[in-house]
C-alpha cells in the first residue's frame, strides 16, 4: 500500500513536496517495520516519530499512538497542521485494491478545484457495505441534505484548514465519537461547517470481508452510536434541511470486479428471532406503534419460515428515527440501546440480501437508493 501511494505521488503529484505518514494508532501488528521495508525511493529517509518529537520533512512517519482508528487519525491531522499542508488523503490499512491513481481521485480537486473535503465512491459487491447502505447513507443524507454514498468508505482527501478543523476538535478527542467513529465524524464535520464536498471514483474496494452476522456487531455500535450523537451535537444544522444535492463527483465510472461477500441469512434470522425474546420489551417501549407491529409480522414471519426474513424499508427507516430520539432523549443507557438495535439491524440486512440475491450491481444498487429516498 505505501508503495502505491508513494508511485500515486510521484506521478500525479511530481512538482509538490510530499509526506507519507503511516500512524498506527498503538497496534501490536508490526506496522514500523513493515513501512521500514515499504517500496519508497532510495532518496528519502523513513523516520520513527514519538509524540512530541519535532516533525522533519521526510516522507515516512510510522508513528505509535495510544490504541484506535481515531488516534492514528489524529496524529495525522497533528502532523498534517505542522506541516501546513495544503491537502492531504487517508487510506485504510486493509486495502488490497488501491492503485496510484487514487491520489489523484483524493488530492486532485482539493489541490486543483478548491475543495474542501473529497469523500470515495466504490463498486462494492451488493452485499458488502450494509451498515453504510442500510444506516450512514440515508441518515446522513437525510439529515444533512449531502447525498454522500460512503460517509464511512475509510479513504478521504481534506484541506490543510479542514485538517485543523478536525485537530482542534478538543472536546471531541476525549469522547467515543473520535475514538469509534471517525470516518462519520470527519464526514460530518466537512458537511456542516461548510466545507466543499466532492466525491472520488476509485474503483472496486478489496478489503477483509465480514459476514455481517457474524463480525459487524461492534462496528454497528460505533458508526451508529457516533451517528446519533453527531445527530445531537448538530441538531441545529439539520434541523432547517429541506433539499438534498449531490456532491460533484471526479473519475469514470467503469466496470469492476469486487470480490464476493458470503453472508448466512439463517445466521441474521437466528440472531433477530433471539433478540426479539431479549429485547421486545424495549422494543415496545422505544418504538412506535406501528413500527412495532412491523416488527412482530417479521418475528412470526421468521418463526413460520413463510417468507424468511421481511422488514421493509418503511418499517426500517421508522425504527432508525425512533432510535436517533431516544438515543437523545438520554433515558437509557447508549450501549444498552444500541446493542438493542443490532437484531433489528439483522433482521434489515437478511431481508435486504434475500431481496438482491439474484440481482445486478445495478439492480442493488437502485434499491439502496430507493431507501435513501425514503429517509
Amino acid at each position: 500500500m505505501i508503495t502505491a501511494v508513494e508511485a500515486g505521488l510521484r506521478k500525479h503529484f511530481p512538482d509538490h513536496d510530499a509526506v507519507i505518514c503511516v500512524s498506527d494508532g498503538g497496534s501490536e501488528d508490526g506496522t514500523p517495520d513493515v513501512a521500514r521495508y515499504a517500496g519508497v525511493g532510495d532518496d528519502h529517509e523513513i523516520l520513527l516519530v514519538d509524540k512530541g518529537t519535532p516533525i522533519p520533512r521526510k516522507i515516512v512517519f510510522p508513528y505509535r499512538g495510544t490504541a484506535g482508528k481515531g488516534s492514528a487519525f489524529r496524529s495525522i491531522f497533528d502532523v498534517a497542521v505542522a506541516l501546513d499542508v495544503r491537502a492531504c488523503a487517508v487510506v485504510d490499512s486493509d486495502l488490497r485494491s488501491i492503485t496510484p491513481h487514487w491520489l489523484d481521485r483524493l488530492l486532485g480537486p482539493i489541490i486543483s478545484s478548491g475543495f474542501g473535503f473529497v469523500a470515495p465512491v466504490y463498486s462494492r459487491h451488493k452485499f458488502d457495505g450494509t451498515i453504510t447502505n442500510s444506516f450512514a447513507y440515508p441518515l446522513t443524507t437525510a439529515l444533512y441534505g449531502e447525498r454522500i454514498r460512503q460517509p464511512i468508505g475509510g479513504e478521504f482527501g481534506f484541506s490543510g484548514d479542514l485538517a485543523r478543523k478536525y485537530s482542534s476538535q478538543e472536546d471531541v478527542w476525549e469522547s467515543d465519537v473520535a475514538r469509534f467513529g471517525i470516518d462519520i465524524w470527519m464526514t460530518t464535520v466537512a458537511v456542516v461547517e461548510g466545507f466543499r464536498t466532492g466525491q472520488a471514483i476509485l474503483g472496486a474496494k478489496i478489503h477483509d470481508p465480514k459476514d455481517p452476522g457474524k463480525d459487524l456487531g461492534p462496528m454497528f455500535r460505533q458508526v451508529v452510536g457516533s451517528l446519533f450523537a453527531l445527530a445531537g451535537r448538530y441538531e441545529d444544522r439539520w434541523q432547517d434541511v429541506d433539499e438534498v444535492s449531490v456532491p460533484p463527483t471526479f473519475g469514470f465510472r467503469a466496470a469492476y470486479s469486487a470480490e464476493p461477500i458470503q453472508v448466512s441469512v439463517p445466521r441474521l434470522t437466528w440472531k433477530f428471532v433471539e433478540g426479539y425474546v431479549k429485547h421486545h420489551e424495549t422494543w415496545r417501549r422505544i418504538l412506535s406503534a406501528e413500527s412495532f407491529a412491523g416488527v412482530e409480522h417479521a418475528v412470526a414471519d421468521a418463526a413460520e419460515n413463510t417468507r424468511g426474513l421481511v422488514l421493509d424499508e418503511e418499517t426500517w427507516t421508522m425504527i432508525v428515527y425512533d432510535y436517533l430520539i431516544e438515543y437523545n432523549a438520554r433515558e437509557m443507557d447508549p450501549a444498552d440501546l444500541i446493542g438493542s438495535l443490532i437484531p433489528l439491524y439483522f433482521a434489515r440486512t437478511g431481508t435486504f440480501v434475500q431481496d438482491v440475491w439474484t440481482d445486478s450491481y445495478e439492480e442493488a444498487e437502485a434499491k439502496v437508493e430507493r431507501a435513501v429516498d425514503l429517509a
